[in-house]
This record gives structure tokens, sequence and C-alpha cells, in this order.
């Protein structure tokens, strides 16, 4: 799908520094591909080289494909957000959609190379990479360190910082991802991420509204389950 020129003005307003030349906007919109995904379908990169997405609109789920018949959920992310898909190497990876997603596409070499020309889009990248890179490093404490409570209010802090909305002095989560995505996520089971959001709604601390909204109550009281370091060593 070559046409879905909203989606790159989105990109536009939120990636590229006010100022940049139409010379530089035509030449990043030449490069652009745009793709439409439905709920639940997806795209695949195994043979397509490392790309740089833009998330315009919706949410997507980064899969690697570990094996024949074993997958990872590597990251959630949404509307407004940049990710980087790998190349092809031990694992090949590809994007799901949570909710139906427009999505601007670049190869990466071309993208970093027209990137290079301008120091303030290269601040940009920076700092979105810098950001994905101290979420990679907090996930891999969480599943390394931190027991499956922790995990879930980690997780649930996380969602509230990146989608949640005020609402009330309550803090509204509407949660794209099922529980099985939470708990392939988290590399937890899906029962017990339900007993876990079972036991944090009991003691009040969220409430859950239909399939997929959760309502966060007590936002101190879940970094304090979190098991977050309060002190430097």
């Amino acid at each position: 799908m070559n046409s879905l020129p909203d989606a790159f003005d989105h990109f536009a307003m939120r990636i590229l520094p006010p100022g940049l030349s139409d010379a530089a906007h035509v030449r990043f919109q030449t490069l652009a591909r745009y793709e439409k995904l439905e709920c639940d379908q997806s795209l695949d990169f195994s043979d397509a080289g490392p790309h740089i997405l833009f998330l315009a609109r919706g949410a997507i789920k980064l899969v690697a494909h570990a094996s024949r018949s074993r997958d990872q959920i590597v990251a959630f992310h949404f509307g407004g957000e940049m990710l980087s898909v790998p190349r092809r190497d031990h694992y090949s990876y590809s994007v799901c959609a949570l909710r139906q997603c427009r999505i601007v596409s670049f190869p990466t070499a071309d993208f970093l190379e027209l990137a290079s020309d301008d120091a303030k889009v290269m601040g940009c990248l920076l700092e979105r990479a810098t950001l994905s890179l101290q979420r990679c490093r907090e996930k891999a404490i969480a599943l390394g360190r931190k027991t499956a409570s922790e995990r879930i209010a980690i997780f649930l802090i996380g969602m509230a910082d990146r989608i949640g909305k005020m609402q009330e002095g309550r803090i509204l989560l509407d949660l794209p991802m099922s529980r099985r995505d939470i708990a392939e996520s988290l590399g937890l089971t899906i029962e017990t991420v339900s007993r876990r959001l079972s036991a944090l709604r009991a003691e009040g601390a969220i409430e859950t509204v239909g399939r997929s909204a959760i309502i966060l109550n007590d936002l101190a009281g879940l970094k304090s389950r979190a098991g977050f370091l309060r002190e430097a060593a």
C-alpha cells in the first residue's frame, strides 16, 4: 500500500524537526512505504532486511520467531512510537496488529543515510533509541530477577506511562493486548497473570472493566509492589 499521506504527515510532525527543508521532506516521503493492518493481521520481515517503522495509529506487538514452534513477544508499541525491526539472523521477526494500524516503514540503512544529513533528526532518533534501550534493560531485569507479582506491577506502571489516561484522579488503561500476550511477554503463564490481576483487584489496587480496560487506583502502591530500588547502593 503506497498512499497513506496522513500517516506520513503524522511521522513528519512527530519525528522530523521544524525548519527541515521541503527537499528533505520529499526525500523521506519518497523512501517511505505504507501499510494498513487490520487487527490480528501480521507483517513478516523475514526476508525484508532491517527496517525502521513508525506507527502512525493503532497498536502492535513485535514478535521474534525463536524456532518453528516457538515465538516470543519482544515488545508492544503504540501510536506515535518508532521501532526497529532487526535483520534476520538467529531469529526472524514480524509485527502483528493488536488493533487496526497504519504504519510507515523505511529500510534502515537508507533511512539512517538520510537522517545523517540533519543533526536534529539524528538527535530525535538517538533520544528514542535510548528510551527503547532503557525499556529493554528494564524488561531483562524483570524477566531475570523479579517475581510474577513484581513483573505484573512493572508492566502496569509501564503501560500507565505510555498509554494511561487520567480519569478522576485514577489512571485508565485501555489495553489492546490479550492476557495471553501479557503472559508471553512477561515469561508467565496466563493463569498466573489472571491470578495476580485478581489479587490486585481484591486489594483495591486496580479495577477491571470489560475485557481490556484496567483502572489503576493506586499507582504509588503498584510502584511499591514492583520492588524498585529505593536508594542507590
